[in-house]
């Protein structure tokens, strides 16, 4: 039914599938959550899909697009304002954020294949901004703050506060968080 009632408003999409239908971003994110609808669509399907009923990412497609581009489109069809993106923050392809209800995302950077759950913070300090890279898992209610670096391959439990650098191939957890496992590195 929601995939139907997609296709009937579809019409309204057009600024949208022009503007941002052929970037390799949204591309990558699109891929990356396709097993939500439980059927293998078209690209185009998918976005009007994911465009009509996921609000979330309707803030993420208005990041990929830029500040100027999504200036004409976000207006009439606005994302989730309690999902927050800096427009300086680089993100990586391939991004899946589950139901990011009061998340806001801050960093500097953020690798591919990043994955966070609700809760989450990621926010500046006079030092700096997060650096995060790839293959990054965060569990719900996780807070990264400050000049800190997130090496590939972490993924960090719920509850977390990170405050000072993680190596890569871990799994951390705590207040503030510490690493309590080492894995074997992710191809």
């Amino acid at each position: 039914m929601r995939l139907v009632s997609s296709l009937l408003f579809c019409v309204i999409y057009i600024p949208h599938i022009i503007l941002g239908g052929g970037n390799k971003l949204v591309v990558s994110d699109l891929r990356r959550i396709e097993y939500q609808i439980g059927l293998k669509l078209p690209i185009l399907l998918q976005l009007i899909y994911q465009l009509h009923t996921n609000r979330y990412y309707r803030n993420l497609f208005y990041h990929r697009l830029g500040p100027v581009k999504s200036a004409f489109i976000q207006w009439y069809r606005p994302g989730d304002r309690y999902f927050c993106i800096s427009a300086t923050t680089k993100i990586g392809v391939g991004i899946w954020i589950a139901h990011p209800y009061a998340t806001i995302i801050n960093a500097d950077s953020i690798g591919s294949n990043f994955s966070c759950i609700h809760c989450t913070t990621i926010g500046a300090t006079k030092k700096g901004r997060p650096v995060i890279g790839n293959n990054v898992a965060l569990g719900a209610n996780v807070t990264i703050i400050g000049d800190v670096h997130v090496g590939n391959n972490v993924t960090i439990g719920a509850g977390s506060v990170v405050v000072k650098d993680l190596p890569d191939n871990c799994i951390a957890a705590g207040n503030p968080a510490k690493v309590i496992k080492y894995n074997e590195p992710r191809e």
